[in-house]
Formats: structure tokens, C-alpha cells, sequence
């Protein structure tokens, strides 16, 4: 059995402007910087392998809350949002014509033009998944996330979602025949002066 613990890069211009950044390397913003140099991984996590996705929002994160660089897997890249990247959503949800859906209405196949569905990056997960030999902490995508709290939960895309993803928080995974997921996240702990 092996834990796994998913966690989201830190802010960004785009997240706070509301643009949708998909395999854009966006970096993240200063204050994201200030506040995760702040925090640390909650005990037992600090000795898990360390992984990230390839976008340097992620890679820095993992950086700022270890002090170590993380090992590094294409797999963990952010879902790829095609032609709606750079875009802000709460603009593509006003345009019936431009295909854009709030996440209760996708199903695993809906897929942006020139994009990724979440079935794809479903997909591509299972390889890195396999691979895991030890409990490991992924500092990743919300996209990367939904997909992998969408498979614990058995949730498909349709309806009202069974999670929510809050920034600073731990999602905890168990890899055994299928997944499962804790029923509540953990939170970053506040680092002590001078550590």
C-alpha cells in the first residue's frame, strides 16, 4: 500500500487574474514565493519522495516548501487546455458558441479544442502511478488533481463535485487495487522562525 500526497503549485499572475494556464510555464508570483517559504510539509510527509510536474509554478513550489529540488515527471504536466489557454474562463463560459463547460458537465471525455480530456491525462497518470514505490508527495495541477480525486471518489465529470481543492493542502491518496482518498485534506504547517 502506498500513500500518496497531491498538492497544487502556488499562485500565479494568471491564476489571480482568473486565465486558464494549462502547459503555459507560468511562474509563480512573489507572493506566493514569501508565503510558501513560510510553510513546510507535515511531518511524516517531510520523508516522502518529493515529485513535481516539469512547469516551473510546480517545481518551484515543491523548491520553497522543502528546500530540495523534487524529482521531476512529464506526467504530472498540467492538463492541456488547447485553444483555451491564455483565456479567462469566466469569459469562455459567456460565449455559448466557444464549447467551454463548468467542470459538472464534462464527463471524462469532454475535451478543449486541440486539448486534453480528462480521461487523456487519466491516461498518461497510470504509468507514473505504477511506478511509485513509496509514499511520495506531487506537487501538481488542479487538473492533475481532478482527475486523480475523480477516480478515489468515483465521481465522472457529472453532477455536483464530491471535493474540493483548496491551495496549501495535502490530498491523500492510497494506491492499492484501485484509489481511495482520505476523506480531509492536511494542512501546510507554519515553518518556525529561523528553520
Amino acid at each position: 500500500m502506498i500513500r500518496l500526497a497531491l498538492l497544487r503549485h502556488g499562485p500565479t499572475e494568471w491564476n489571480r487574474m482568473g486565465r486558464i494556464q494549462g502547459r503555459s510555464d507560468i511562474a509563480l508570483d512573489d507572493q506566493a514565493r514569501l508565503d510558501l517559504s513560510a510553510l513546510r510539509l507535515p511531518g511524516a510527509w517531510e520523508k516522502a519522495e518529493l515529485w513535481s510536474s516539469p512547469l516551473a509554478r510546480a517545481r518551484d513550489t515543491a523548491t520553497c516548501l522543502t528546500g530540495h529540488p523534487p524529482q521531476i515527471s512529464d506526467a504530472l504536466i498540467e492538463m492541456n487546455w488547447g485553444r483555451f489557454e491564455g483565456q479567462k474562463g469566466a469569459e469562455l463560459i459567456e460565449d455559448p458558441e466557444s464549447g467551454y463547460r463548468h467542470i459538472e458537465d464534462w464527463g471524462w471525455d469532454c475535451c478543449p479544442p486541440d486539448g486534453e480530456s480528462p480521461r487523456m491525462v487519466s491516461e498518461r497518470l497510470d504509468p507514473w502511478l505504477d511506478g511509485l514505490t513509496r509514499d511520495a508527495v506531487a506537487v501538481c495541477h488542479i487538473g492533475v488533481m481532478r482527475v486523480l480525486l475523480a477516480r478515489a471518489h468515483g465521481w465522472d465529470f457529472t453532477g455536483p463535485v464530491p471535493f474540493r481543492i483548496k491551495r496549501n493542502r495535502l490530498y491523500i491518496l492510497t494506491l492499492d487495487e484501485s484509489l481511495s482518498a482520505d476523506p480531509e485534506p492536511l494542512r501546510l504547517i507554519a515553518r518556525e522562525a529561523g528553520a
